[in-house]
């Protein structure tokens, strides 16, 4: 019965060890060490794939739409057809002008042969010439305005945009659609007025696209608009593509453009971040320590202050980190 009491004190004072073992053992976090490299401050915007010169289809004429032969995204070619008008009372008057040319002509024709057998007089030849004259003349100008009831590409291109259905009426100031050369674009982008002054042509500019998630398009700013939308409070910039890749018109980007690099830089990840503070691994425990902060990324924050390169700190902190908490690496 006493070996029996004894054993229990054993194994009480064995778990009240491993306890004590367990309570102290440290912690282990995800680590990081403060690094030298080059930090780059992005302003981030959103912008848009257009053509360089987009060109207008506009009719010449007013008259109402029966046909629509191209649509947004198609590869159109200088002089095909894009959008045919109503010319129904055009072929009316030039049905007319055709009968009075011919009817004219053969009249003509008769007081030339008469005028040349001496039975008509020179005055009546001539008149009968000048009527068929205007005759033809009417008829080709006839001819010649059907062709303005079809409007054609002005260039190679693609239709960017469409604003015309069959049976609108089309008028010389009404856009009906937009071409554009895809060979010739450039990129919009939208710059928070809180941004611009950071912002001058000639800064380099990464584009990427959800429809290509692993791909990076290398651009620059080439322009930056003047004044600003009040409504929606910011401005535009223009960029030109570096690369030789052909982006779809009306694209929709993400435009990060590096408006300050800083080389040799202590970085440290932007993850390890803990209000203006990070937690310094010292001999195996926690000190937390102000910093000051410079460029910030979403990778990597640039220090500029309170923090040494090499330093070794706690990444993604959590809220129960304590100054002097013993803690170990995960990786041990």
């Amino acid at each position: 019965m006493k070996r029996m009491g004894i054993l229990l004190a054993l194994v009480g004072v064995l778990l009240l060890i491993a306890l004590l073992l367990w309570y102290v053992r440290p912690t282990q976090i995800a680590m990081a060490r403060a690094h030298r490299g080059e930090a780059v401050e992005l302003v981030y915007a959103t912008g848009f794939v257009e053509p360089t010169q987009p060109v207008s289809v506009i009719a010449r004429l007013t008259a109402p739409v029966t046909a629509i032969y191209a649509a947004e995204g198609d590869r159109v070619r200088r002089g095909q057809p894009l959008v045919r008008l109503d010319d129904g009372d055009l072929r009316n008057t030039l049905d007319e002008a055709r009968a009075q040319s011919r009817g004219a002509s053969l009249t003509e024709q008769r007081s030339v042969a008469l005028y040349k057998q001496g039975w008509a007089t020179k005055a009546s030849r001539d008149s009968a010439v000048a009527t068929a004259e205007a005759a033809r003349a009417a008829e080709r100008a006839a001819g010649a305005k059907l062709g303005q009831y079809v409007i054609r590409a002005g260039i190679d291109g693609i239709v960017i945009k469409r604003d015309v259905e069959p049976g609108d009426l089309a008028t010389p100031t009404r856009v009906l659609m937009q071409l554009g050369d895809p060979a010739r674009t450039r990129i919009t982008a939208t710059i928070d007025e809180r941004d611009i002054s950071r912002i001058h042509a000639g800064q380099k500019a990464l584009l990427s696209s959800d429809a290509w998630p692993d791909r990076i398009v290398n651009g620059h700013v080439t322009m930056v608009t003047p004044t600003g939308n009040p409504n929606e409070r910011a401005f535009r910039a223009r960029l030109a593509i570096d690369d030789e890749a052909e982006l779809p018109m009306g694209m929709t980007l993400e435009v990060n453009i590096i408006s300050r690099r800083v080389a040799n830089a202590v970085l440290i990840p932007t993850s390890a971040l803990d209000n203006g503070h990070v937690w310094l691994v010292k001999d195996g425990r926690l000190h937390r320590q102000q910093i000051r902060t410079g460029i910030s990324g979403t990778r990597e924050t640039q220090i500029l202050s309170g923090l040494a390169d090499g330093a070794q700190i706690a990444d993604q902190p959590s809220e129960d980190m304590r100054e002097g908490m013993r803690v170990r690496p995960l990786s041990q």
